[in-house]
């Protein structure tokens, strides 16, 4: 339980980080790009993919060139949500992001549906819904405007990118492999358009980027050993993760950051750990 309360503290902490940088005003897209070699040598020395079998990736690269684009791209859209509508729902939404590759199991990969997981999928989407819910926002300004929108790209863009990882390990791809190209062309790719729009590099927003590196590849690591360490129990680590980072992020934005609910929020939240409670224990 060690690895698995790590994963949630270090998850949580990534959003604590990027609402941080938004109040101060600094570029999160410089942050991440910073963070992207840190993650990406953490991999190496952590997880020591087996770079010999890059020739072996074959038709897994498209998937690879997509996860490229979208990591950066989620995590810039993450910062816009903690900005938005607080740490609190955009947790939340990012946890619920796991109905999607439900959906897709059972659209497109043959899987069945059972009653229990229509169930399970229902309650998803009305903690959606009751998470994005908030009156004081109407129309404000264009910022406020964009608050759904961006809630709802935090939980397309991880359902999205929890779908491709599935799909290049059923190719054959180890996931340490993957993990590492993808972080290699993510942090690149994010490096090419900074330089091409000519950003002004601001020192405090590069440092910052170091921490966020080593708190993603803490959470992706604690979050693999908990899964090797409870091997027998993987509904325990996957709902323990899910339902912790709900619970915690609650907590420190609700008493920290004085993040405020209505009570349509409250029941989002609650809606959003009985989805995950339906989906894995069923």
């Amino acid at each position: 339980m060690m690895y698995l309360t790590i994963a949630v503290l270090f998850s949580v902490a990534v959003s604590v980080l990027l609402k941080i940088l938004r109040q101060r005003d600094i570029d999160i897209r410089q942050t991440i790009v910073a963070g992207y070699p840190v993650a990406f040598l953490l991999t190496w020395f952590l997880l020591k993919p087996d770079v010999s079998s890059m020739t072996s990736l074959g038709g897994a690269w498209a998937i690879i060139i997509a996860l490229g684009v979208l990591l950066p791209a989620v995590f810039i859209i993450l910062g816009r949500a903690i900005e938005s509508v607080g740490m609190v729902a955009t947790d939340a939404a990012q946890r619920l992001s796991l109905i999607i590759p439900i959906v897709a199991a059972f659209l497109l990969f043959g899987e069945v549906l059972t009653g229990t997981r229509i169930f399970g999928l229902l309650l998803g989407f009305l903690a959606l819904g009751a998470l994005i819910y908030h009156p004081q926002h109407r129309a404000i300004n264009k910022q406020a405007k964009l608050t759904p929108l961006w809630l709802f790209g935090v939980w397309a863009g991880y359902g999205t990118i929890d779908i491709l990882f599935k799909q290049v390990a059923k190719q054959g791809a180890a996931f340490p492999l993957t993990l590492f190209v993808s972080f290699g062309l993510a942090g690149l790719l994010l490096l090419i358009y900074l330089l091409i729009t000519r950003v002004r590099w601001q020192g405090n927003a590069l440092a910052a980027g170091i921490l966020l590196g080593v708190l993603n590849m803490g959470n992706i690591y604690a979050y693999i050993r908990a899964h090797q360490v409870l091997s027998e129990s993987p509904s325990i680590v996957f709902t323990g993760m899910n339902v912790g980072v709900i619970a915690v992020a609650t907590l420190i934005g609700v008493g920290l950051f004085r993040e405020s609910l209505n009570r349509i929020n409250i029941l989002g939240l609650l809606l959003a750990i009985c989805c995950v409670a339906v989906l894995f224990l069923a």
